[in-house]
């Protein structure tokens, strides 16, 4: 059927209805629907196929658009001889009916629009509307997602002149059936008055255009759930080359811009894997989720990956594997952007740089020509090289040339980067062991302008992996996890970048610690070294930390280093991970974990490295990983760490601590009498004067008092904290086992993430916890209204008025059928980490309601939670809780201890897919 339909429509369409007779207009639309629902069917399954076997991606899109063709000569037979023949047409009873858009290049994905124009030579008849309306019936019967317009060349061309989507649509149109004549007619008035002399206001326009689309979809062209359509180094960017390029140099085939001197014939070979393999995967997420589905979601990344045919290798899932060649094709993409962009500036079709740009440039010249480097030159206010040969006369202009770039601020020439990729043979290991080559890279890495910029281009280049291999082997390699938001080469950029903004004091309000000790470190230069490398060993079996450290061992004396820097940054690139885990996951009021963390830091100066470096990373992760109560903790860890690193002992200076917090209460406790300030000083332990600051022992003191005087002994407190990015409930009760596990139900019911508890129990018997829940808003009066909910079920819960367990049932979502993520569940039992519990380690995929099920199985094995500190690293959750039994004893029995770690185990088992990967468990003496 399918072969008919391409071959000759009009006898397609007889033999369709040719049972028929004469039937009504109805009924003969019904049999040509389903006849043409076959022919779709056939189409999309022999489109498929050649995804499957050949794994032709271009070749699938050019076989549904064929069969689309098909369909509507088909459509256009049946309307126009069957349907309303005109017997005696006038001179404007013609019709042309055209694809333009994304059809109009003669490519379709399974979900695609159809974009369609009818055209006529001038207003529409009667004849013309019944003819279109037979059309467009059939289609919208068939489901397919129809975009038409009805125009007379006049009107095609009077739009094109005044719209530029418009302009775009028509600049690929391409006859499809009927009249011919007045589809050349439409194409060469639309050359002639629309295209002639307006290229560089087209250029502009498209260029400005992607800009938009780009930043709606993610500046990025490493995110790690990319857009495959719209995203930056998408097929969108690819489809604006070509509509600039066919604009600009009047080609009709992408194999002619070799020909106009766009492309050469490798760049050419470049564009055209990149546009096969991006049509590749949006063909199959249209085919896999049978809708027009263009973003790369993690869900969609294993399916696409199976269905391409990707294995694991070398440590790597198949899915990141995938994901790294998408990447490396997007990269492809963006240089090909660069260079269509540089010849159409050397045509003058693109506008040049700004007035002030150029009389700046003066100054500019006179500084690149001081610099003594005669193989550099300024080319149309960029910096580039003088001729063909600069790398070859001497292969360190490579790294020079960056070097000179962020000196004086200056853009580096699309030619110049495009010699570079052309030129990345020469960079040998001769080259990557020159002193002077290994000098100017460590220059440009420690820049105080604009490092991340710099080695952005390098990276795009292709030269940074190529001069350092090892960052190479991480170019375009994703993590498939939701916590971090960029491949890994991007991840580390930017956190040089971080880095550049603390050095530089810009950051003060954000990060006061960070930018307080950066001008007092010793070692910059191998603070930068370990950042850039922290990651570098990412994909490999062993553990990142460690081999990254070895690769700084070996990378550090050849980058220039001393031996202690070069030992210093290897420290660092093995411990990065340690400051934000014991900040995140430990009792920061326990001794034993801060003398614990400074036997590891040793000194002061690692001590202020390390801060710094966490600080940059965290950051760099993605939007919104950092908050203010991730740098609450750091900030706590580092002091409580730098008394000890400076000859304090912890327990001497906790008492000297704890004496001076009570004295400065009481003075803020100065309306209250002396017998009551005492009373109350002597209702907290230590622990509660070493955590809390004064001005929340304050708030607590009178919050205690207020509940007493009107007898309450349950009650709760409510507050906003913008820097931390959190909202603070402070409850009041009487101290029981599930307490814990009452509160984190009423806030999973209520809808609150809790990412901290501080326990604090008094000597009376009452329970004072806080519970810090992330914002939900930016506004504090809709974020108080929501804490004002939560801190009331809460209240009632506490009471006995409502039962938490049916709450939490009510509000949680049933288990999905398959998890896009595994995290297998792990519980660590460790009595060595704090002096007077037994920490319980518990991780595994997150999702609502687990901190409640978890506190929930604690209470029931019968543990007295002492403090419970929450992290979330994406889909994974790490929630640490410091227990005792009821004797306030640690849990010592093996056989006890197996019972915990069955019993938590268990909370994750009715979640977990039968395919995940087995449960792990570890128990610390």
């Amino acid at each position: 059927m399918l072969t008919d339909v391409l071959d000759n429509p009009a006898r397609a369409v007889a033999r369709l209805i040719s049972g028929l007779g004469k039937p009504p207009q109805a009924d003969m639309r019904q049999e040509l629907v389903a006849g043409l629902r076959r022919v779709l069917d056939e189409g999309h399954a022999s489109a498929r196929a050649l995804l499957a076997g050949p794994r032709n991606g271009l070749a699938c899109a050019q076989r549904i658009s064929a069969t689309m063709d098909g369909v509507l000569a088909c459509l256009h037979v049946a309307a126009t001889e069957y349907f309303y023949p005109a017997i005696n047409p006038s001179q404007s009873e013609r019709i042309a009916v055209v694809a333009v858009g994304g059809y109009g290049r003669g490519t379709l994905a399974p979900g695609s629009d159809v974009d369609l124009l009818f055209l006529f030579p001038h207003k529409q008849t009667a004849w013309g509307e019944s003819v279109v309306e037979a059309m467009l019936y059939p289609l919208w019967d068939l489901k397919l997602k129809v975009g038409h317009s009805v125009r007379s060349v006049d009107d095609c061309v009077r739009e094109a002149r005044a719209d530029m989507t418009i302009r775009t649509a028509l600049l690929e149109a391409r006859f499809l059936t009927g009249d011919k004549a007045l589809f050349e007619e439409m194409v060469r008035r639309f050359n002639a008055e629309v295209v002639e002399g307006t290229a560089p206001a087209f250029t502009e326009a498209k260029l400005a255009e992607r800009e938009t689309r780009v930043r709606r979809a993610g500046t990025s062209r490493y995110l790690v759930e990319p857009n495959v359509k719209d995203g930056k180094g998408g097929l969108r960017d690819l489809n604006t080359l070509f509509w600039i390029a066919k604009y600009a140099y009047r080609v009709e085939d992408v194999g002619d811009l070799v020909e106009a001197g766009l492309f050469d014939a490798k760049e050419l070979l470049m564009f055209q894997r990149s546009e096969e393999f991006l049509w590749r995967v949006r063909c199959w997420l249209h085919f896999i989720t049978g809708r027009s589905e263009e973003r790369l979601s993690f869900d969609l990344q294993r399916q696409v990956a199976a269905a391409i045919g990707y294995a694991g290798r070398s440590g790597q899932a198949p899915v990141e594997r995938f994901m790294k060649a998408y990447f490396l094709v997007a990269k492809d993409v963006g240089d090909l952007t660069a260079i269509v962009c540089a010849a159409l500036e050397a045509r003058q079709q693109k506008r040049r740089a700004t007035l002030s740009r150029l009389l700046g440039s003066f100054s500019k010249r006179r500084r690149v020509r001081a610099l003594g480097h005669p193989d550099f030159t300024l080319k149309s206010q960029r910096l580039c090289v003088v001729d063909g040969d600069a790398f070859r006369r001497d292969p360190v202009n490579l790294i020079r040339l960056y070097e000179i770039a962020s000196r004086d601020d200056l853009a580096i020439h699309p030619d110049a980067s495009r010699l570079v990729t052309q030129s990345l043979r020469l960079v040998t290991p001769q080259l990557r062991n020159d002193k002077e080559a290994n000098r100017i890279f460590l220059e440009i890495l420690t820049a105080r302008r604009s490092p991340e910029a710099v080695l952005r281009r390098m990276n795009e280049s292709g030269l940074l992996g190529k001069f350092v291999p090892d960052f190479g082997r991480v170019v375009a390699m994703m993590q498939f996890n939701m916590y971090h938001h960029y491949t890994v080469d991007e991840h580390l950029i930017r956190a040089i970048g971080v880095l550049a903004e603390i050095d530089a004091g810009v950051l003060e309000i954000e990060h006061p610690l960070a930018n307080e000790i950066m001008p007092t470190v010793a070692n910059r230069r191998a603070l930068y070294v370990a950042l850039f490398l922290h990651d570098i060993a990412k994909g490999r079996l062993e553990d990142h930390s460690i081999a990254g450290a070895i690769i700084a061992r070996k990378l550090g004396p050849r980058l220039g280093l001393t031996e202690g820097q070069t030992e210093t940054a290897a420290w660092l690139v093995e411990h990065h991970l340690d400051m934000s885990t014991v900040a995140q996951s430990r009792d920061l009021g326990d001794p034993k974990t801060i003398e614990s963390f400074a036997a590891i830091v040793q000194t002061l100066e690692r001590l202020k490295l390390l801060l710094i470096l966490t600080v940059a990373d965290i950051k760099a992760v993605g939007p919104g990983v950092w908050n203010g109560w991730k740098g609450q903790l750091l900030r706590t860890l580092y002091y409580e760490t730098e008394i000890v690193l400076a000859g304090g002992h912890s327990v001497i200076e906790r008492k000297a601590r704890v004496e001076k917090k009570q004295d400065a209460l009481k003075e803020r406790l100065a309306d209250w009498d002396e017998a009551a300030r005492d009373a109350y000083l002597a209702r907290h332990y230590p622990a509660y004067w070493i955590k809390v600051d004064v001005a929340e022992q304050e708030k607590h003191a009178r919050f205690l008092r207020e509940a007493e005087e009107a007898g309450r002994t349950t009650a709760t407190l409510v507050e906003t904290d913008q820097f931390r990015g959190v909202t603070a409930l402070t409850i009041l009760a009487p101290d029981h086992p599930r307490l814990l596990a009452i509160v984190t139900g009423a806030c999973a019911a209520a809808g609150g993430n809790i990412v901290d508890a501080q326990i604090f129990t008094t000597t009376d018997g009452l329970v004072l916890d806080t519970i810090s829940v992330s914002r939900a808003f930016d506004r504090d009066e809709d974020e108080l209204r929501r804490a004002e909910r939560i801190a009331a079920a809460i209240e009632r819960a506490l009471k006995g008025e409502i039962k938490i367990a049916d709450l939490v049932a009510q509000r949680r979502a049933p288990p999905p059928r398959g998890q896009t993520f595994q995290v297998a569940p792990e519980v660590i039992i460790d009595n060595v980490l704090s002096a007077r519990h037994t920490v319980l380690e518990v991780s595994g995929l997150d999702r609502p309601g687990l901190l409640y099920d978890l506190t929930t199985a604690i209470g029931k094995l019968n543990l007295n939670i002492a403090s419970a500190h929450i992290a979330t690293f994406g889909e994974k959750a790490v929630d640490v809780f410091y227990v005792t039994d009821l004797t306030n004893a640690k849990i010592v029995s093996t056989a006890r201890q197996l019972t915990i770690r069955k019993a938590l185990l268990e909370v994750f088992a009715f979640w977990h897919d039968k395919a995940a990967a087995k449960p792990k468990a570890a128990v610390r003496a």
